[in-house]
């Protein structure tokens, strides 16, 4: 793998390299939750998915290969065109407010988040919702829509961060808690024993089981592990309350105790999933 440097972005673009570190850096340490996730929920041929928040659409692609029909869903566009370019969807993003970027009828990508009419149509029989970084407030309206119009009886899985005590990564998030404070943000963190419960709950509906899966971090020096985490936006309102060569800082000082002899970052961690039922 070739060296990946830190570079300071023009505010104008520091969204797009977000979301490129995020395809890039990121989103692979979440690979054992995917397969753990399409393993037990028996994804394969003739699978219809949906997933909320499927940002840069490696879950998708996963699914997919197993031969599922996939629509993704995200309200950002920098991560769903890279979406588009994983699953060779033509890029017509910026043609449709609410628009398909369609590469043929097992593949679907959509702007936004689907309504309780687009569930019913769609007919699917597995809804996701496997990004741990997405507040609860705002992932709760699209569960709401799929409680609303989804088939009973399918499943939807929620995925979060698991105990703290098992999450490396929690001495990092609280760098984004602590620095957010002064101008009272709110600041991700590692969630409580019953949130995807309560959140499932929240939303109409049922839970039905759950289960843990190890997920390493782990990336080849420090500053790839900054690009990464900085790229799922759990530091967005630690950047707006400080700057972001404070962040940058201090992510890299919490990162010390997990740095290898050869420069490496390694991480363990352990995410919690739960599959509910309409």
């Amino acid at each position: 793998m070739a060296p990946t440097l830190y570079r300071g972005s023009r505010p104008e673009t520091a969204h797009q390299d977000r979301a490129r570190d995020w395809a890039e850096i990121q989103e692979r340490m979440l690979v054992p939750l995917y397969d753990t996730v399409n393993d037990r929920l028996g994804v394969g041929p003739g699978t219809g998915l949906l997933a909320l928040n499927c940002g840069s659409g490696l879950a998708l692609l996963l699914a997919a290969a197993r031969g599922a029909a996939v629509t993704g869903y995200d309200a950002d566009p920098g991560r769903l065109r890279l979406a588009a370019e994983r699953m060779a969807v033509p890029q017509r993003l910026g043609t449709l407010p609410r628009g398909a970027l369609v590469a043929d009828t097992a593949a679907c990508l959509r702007t936004g988040a689907p309504t309780p009419a687009d569930l019913r149509a769609g007919g699917y029989d597995v809804v996701t919702a496997l990004d741990p970084g997405t507040p609860a407030q705002d992932l709760r309206p699209a569960l709401s829509a799929v409680a609303a119009g989804a088939r009973p009886g399918i499943a939807v899985v929620l995925a979060g961060w698991g105990p703290p005590e098992r999450c490396s990564a929690a001495r990092v998030l609280a760098v984004a808690a602590r620095l957010a404070e002064p101008r009272g943000q709110a600041a991700p963190g590692i969630g409580g024993r019953d949130d995807l419960e309560d959140l499932a709950r929240g939303a109409g509906l049922r839970p039905d089981g759950s289960g843990r899966v190890s997920c390493p971090f782990g990336y080849q020096d420090q500053a790839s592990a900054v690009r990464g985490l900085l790229s799922t936006g759990l530091f967005e309102a630690a950047v707006a309350a400080t700057d972001q060569q404070q962040v940058d800082k201090e992510i890299a000082e919490a990162l010390h105790p997990y740095r290898r002899p050869d420069g490496t970052i390694r991480m363990e961690n352990v995410f919690r999933y739960l599959i509910a039922r309409v």
